[in-house]
């Protein structure tokens, strides 16, 4: 029943709502992404079943006894254990695919994350069909039974079979009226994420991991917003340059570090690509804080100050925490913009179990 498959995707909406934080930080489930909907395990949901009471038993309470009148060994404490192929249930793990979009809405509920007041309006547009025209040919699912009954009552009426004695209507291949579809397409706002992380030798695996794991939900986020997104990917140490999300994921560096070489790089591929009255920016920034030097830091924070903000919706950096990493630039960018700048958001991201508190701080601004 309709009411019951409501209730049921109720109960699958609030277990993901329970394991969000484990969600979030299991990079298992992105490999489960199929298309626009995501497979999720849920070995904790347990589905009712009836229980019949035991053939054997002999009177009300009365324990199941074999020939020997010792309990048998279901009873004894033996489950699971078998000298054949065994007769026991194994557990049983429930897999939902949920489309990101549904994901979206609970990640925004749960860390209540206001909506984005996107603004401008590119290139993309939203591609939808309208079953709004009527044709003479078609599937039988598009069938317009009215209209084809009434084409097949007028040509019965004017040929003269009609008999008001015995009024049999039997349509034919002529009167058949199907809907079918016309495409319509609705500008829609567009967004282009630019990722950038710090490849050089401090930042390792797992430090990768972790970055790839909150891209992959600041991605299910903005989709919920933006039909038209793009994304650019950056890798940096010393020198920047632009790749694909492969590359960007895996690549390791054992150069030393200059951000600002990524930032120019970023602002250049707005320049050229995505001009602000077109286009919602949003740029993230992804390093464990060692800089190659104090100047260096200091052009940074200038292209920040007088440049990014002026041309991006949001200007995003997480740290991630590493054995060998300083976390000076997290310092230095608190101590310059700390909490009052609106555009820029600025989170340290300790492990995995941390992904989330950068998610509420990285998406929380509803820019």
């Amino acid at each position: 029943m309709e009411s019951d498959l409501r209730r049921f995707k109720e109960i699958i909406r609030g277990k993901i709502k329970e394991e969000l934080r484990q969600f979030i930080s299991n990079g298992g489930i992105i490999l489960r992404k199929s298309g626009k909907n995501i497979t999720i395990p849920m070995p904790s949901i347990e589905i009712p079943t009836f229980s019949f009471g035991d053939e054997e038993k002999s009177g009300e309470g009365g324990a199941s006894k074999n020939s020997s009148g010792n309990k048998s060994e279901k009873d004894s404490g033996q489950k699971g254990k078998s000298t054949g192929a065994g007769e026991e249930e194994g557990e049983h793990s429930l897999e939902m695919d949920v489309p990101l979009e549904e994901l979206a809405d609970i990640l925004g509920e749960e860390l209540e994350l206001p909506n984005i007041r996107s603004s401008g309006y590119g290139e993309a547009s939203n591609k939808s069909y309208r079953y709004t025209s009527v044709h003479k040919e078609g599937p039988n699912s598009l069938n317009i039974f009215r209209q084809t009954y009434l084409k097949a009552l007028k040509r019965s009426i004017s040929s003269g079979e009609y008999n008001a004695q015995n009024p049999k209507i039997i349509p034919i291949k002529e009167d058949r009226r199907f809907l079918t579809a016309k495409e319509t397409f609705k500008q829609c706002s567009n967004a282009a994420i630019i990722y950038m992380m710090d490849v050089s030798g401090s930042m390792g695996d797992e430090q990768k991991e972790i970055v790839r794991l909150t891209s992959f939900w600041i991605d299910t986020w903005l989709s919920k917003y933006y039909k038209g997104l793009a994304k650019r990917y950056i890798i940096h140490d010393a020198t920047a340059k632009e790749v694909d999300s492969n590359v960007f994921y895996r690549t390791k560096e054992s150069g030393g570090t200059l951000i600002s070489s990524a930032y120019k790089l970023a602002l250049e591929i707005i320049r050229k690509n995505y001009q602000n009255d077109d286009w919602n920016v949003y740029l993230f920034h992804f390093s464990d804080g060692d800089n190659w030097s104090g100047n260096d830091t200091l052009e940074c924070l200038k292209l920040i100050e007088e440049k990014m903000i002026n041309v991006v919706n949001l200007f995003c950096y997480g740290q991630v925490e590493s054995r060998y990493g300083s976390g000076q630039f997290l310092r230095e960018l608190v101590k310059k913009f700390g909490e009052s700048q609106e555009k820029i958001a600025l989170a340290a991201i300790k492990d995995r179990n941390a992904i989330i508190d950068s998610l509420k701080i990285f998406l929380g601004r509803g820019r």
